[in-house]
């Protein structure tokens, strides 16, 4: 049995409780999972041991992904083995630390009005609030971008109040509009492009958080903070006017020390 075989065997018979756990995935990615569950700290440890890979630059590292509890390592298996990976990954993946580093907030436009904000009675009536309370309860909460992913631009946020919880849509819509502001579960979200969504739609804002052709494409990042603000349809249609421009829409960017 080859050295490498063995190494895989033995991750994979590793406690599941025990963490950070290191699993490799095929013959090119090697996954760093860091307890199940979504907690800002563990997601800050993810993000650190990201930024420190990235900063390494190991060869034959081909890209790094994060979620909320875990890093996804792609590799090519021709220029470094699972083996060296797993060596140089391993003692950092154990020693990461849960500092936070500078954090970046943005303030979000969004309209609670139209198409876009369909569930809004229903979320309401589920928790016995008026819709004037979602609203409020939704805008009053700071949330924590945890990952972007499933779709370009897609952001997945901590930080729902819990009054507002909610379980998603038993059959999901085919699509739902571009920018839709959303929750689900414990979770909101901002959305990018129309597509598939089982989410619960509050609303929409007129920023585009992915543009093929904008450098950078992304201008939210995983470990961002979010506050949204409310605007009326008229602002909406303005600033959407302004967007297609080219501009940001993004209201303020604070940089907290």
């Amino acid at each position: 049995m080859l050295e490498s075989d063995r190494l895989q065997i033995k991750m994979m018979q590793d406690n599941s409780e025990n963490y950070p756990r290191l699993v490799p995935v095929g013959d090119s990615a090697l996954l760093v999972e860091f307890e199940n569950r979504i907690a800002e700290s563990i997601n800050v440890r993810v993000l650190n041991l990201k930024k420190k890979i990235d900063a390494v630059a190991i060869r034959g590292v081909v890209e790094t992904v994060s979620s909320y509890r875990s890093l996804l390592i792609h590799y090519n298996c021709l220029a470094i083995s699972l083996t060296d990976l797993v060596g140089l990954v391993e003692p950092w993946a154990s020693d990461v630390s849960s500092s936070k580093a500078v954090e970046r907030t943005w303030k979000i436009p969004v309209c609670y009005e139209g198409e876009a904000a369909v569930d809004l009675e229903d979320v309401a009536r589920l928790h016995d609030l008026t819709t004037e309370e979602v609203i409020r309860l939704h805008r009053e909460s700071v949330y924590r971008v945890y990952m972007v992913g499933f779709a370009p631009g897609w952001c997945y946020l901590g930080g729902l109040d819990p009054k507002l919880h909610t379980p998603r849509l038993k059959s999901p819509r085919l699509k739902v509009p571009a920018g839709c502001i959303s929750i689900g579960g414990q979770q909101g979200m901002i959305g990018a492009q129309p597509m598939p969504s089982g989410w619960r739609l509050l609303g929409q804002t007129p920023i585009k958080t992915y543009v093929s052709d904008r450098t950078p494409p992304f201008f939210i990042s995983a470990g961002d903070y979010i506050e949204f603000y409310r605007i009326d349809r008229n602002e909406f249609l303005a600033l959407d006017r302004a967007v297609e421009k080219g501009d940001l829409v993004a209201e303020e960017v604070i940089f907290n020390e």
